[in-house]
């Protein structure tokens, strides 16, 4: 992208669209300021993922295929800053995490073999589409051929997801468990387990991976400055820290953060006002995920987040230059809804994704958050093993 005009029109154009919409959305009052919030939140985690492309499928696939560890400590310094966050919030909001009780809308799911599979099948879906959810939604502002089509397969996984949820609920998810670690730990408890833990991976990965050469820093100029924002990848510790404090302060305001909740609130009014969809879902309004009620207004605080991320995302990626298309294929369009298709039954059944669960859930200190870790790296070890073992091209 080298035409000045569309690399810095673009941006500035949707910049001006975004500032506009957090002018009138701030402006509505006690109301308005939620989703004016959502909306400014949700264009900061674009800026962040873009820049320092945050992505738990390619940070982990680069630790096991390249070797490369800077990608999975983001993620684990990410983990490490929201659980010292949310710690915090909790202290003052329920001073005494006894059993039975539960923090305010934090992502604290239940565990059973539902989760197990239903993140495991989420792993399989982000090595056959390329990305997790987030990513992809970052990736349509790089102009990837393959997220659309991602997006697109993720909704209509969302609607099998409801049409075999009863089933489901009735067999297994209604004996589920609900573990807080405070509740057995305290806070200090849990919080010194979560780093210890976070630790130990980081340790893990550190050792694993292979020494790399890195270049002497350029002089710091003007120009240089400039490059390191607007162009270069951000180091790997910033972005951790800084998705560990944005996931905070979206709690701490509006509600955990969530890419899913608004995606599959979309199939499920779509598929209730269709009757293609049981008009009961049992339990699922009860329990704590992302959120994929009926809706009844137009606007909401998890919309408006995903908005503020796209566009954010295409801002960066445009004066980056980074927004390079390229021709699509078959190949693109089946990993792209096969794929898809696999992420969005695993998110509605797990009751949300990457973000939802395992990032909100370990930052709550919610067993949950560790089990769709370890079961969606599963997934993507196997798929990755199954492609290698019947040659097919790497996932990527």
């Amino acid at each position: 992208m080298t035409i000045p005009a569309i690399r810095f029109g673009v941006p500035a154009l949707i910049l001006v669209a975004l500032a506009a919409g957090f002018i009138a959305l701030n402006g509505g009052g006690p109301e308005g300021r939620p989703l004016a919030f959502s909306l400014a939140i949700g264009a900061a985690f674009g800026v962040v993922l873009q820049r320092s492309r945050f992505c738990f499928y390619c940070n982990f696939r680069d630790l096991i295929e390249k070797r490369e560890a800077a990608g999975v400590i983001a993620i684990l310094v990410a983990l490490a800053v929201g659980a010292i966050g949310y710690t915090a919030i909790f202290g003052a909001w329920l001073p005494t995490p006894a059993p039975g009780r539960l923090p305010p809308t934090a992502h604290i799911g239940p565990v059973s073999l539902t989760l197990v599979i239903a993140s495991f099948v989420f792993g399989l879906g982000m090595a056959i589409s390329g990305s997790c959810l987030s990513a992809h939604f970052y990736r349509l502002a790089e102009g990837s051929v393959i997220s659309p089509f991602a997006i697109i397969g993720a909704a209509i996984g969302f609607g099998i997801g409801f049409l075999t949820w009863n089933p489901l609920f009735l067999a297994i998810t209604s004996n589920a468990f609900i573990l807080w670690l405070p509740n057995s730990l305290d806070y200090a408890g849990s919080l010194a387990a979560t780093l210890v833990l976070l630790s130990a991976l980081a340790l893990a990965a550190l050792w694993w991976a292979r020494p790399s050469q890195v270049a002497a820093p350029a002089a710091l100029t003007l120009r240089e400055t400039l490059s390191r924002v607007f162009v270069q990848r951000w180091p790997a510790v910033t972005g951790g820290v800084l998705i560990g404090i944005i996931s905070t302060l979206a709690y701490f305001r509006v509600a955990p953060l969530g890419v899913t909740a608004e995606l599959g609130s979309i199939v499920r009014t779509a598929g209730t006002a269709w009757a293609v969809l049981p008009g009961t879902l049992f339990g699922l309004d009860g329990l704590r995920g992302c959120a994929t009620i009926i809706k009844e207004t137009l606007l909401s605080n998890n919309g408006l987040f995903v908005i503020g991320l796209i566009g954010a995302a295409f801002i960066t990626s445009f004066l980056a230059g980074q927004f390079k298309p390229r021709a699509l294929t078959g190949l693109d369009v089946v990993r792209g809804l096969g794929g898809g298709l696999l992420l969005g039954w695993g998110a509605m059944t797990a009751l949300g994704c990457t973000v939802g669960v395992l990032l909100s859930g370990i930052h709550a200190g919610s067993l949950s958050g560790w089990v769709f870790l370890l079961c969606s790296c599963l997934g993507v070890i196997g798929a990755l093993t199954f492609a290698r073992l019947v040659g097919l091209t790497k996932a990527s």
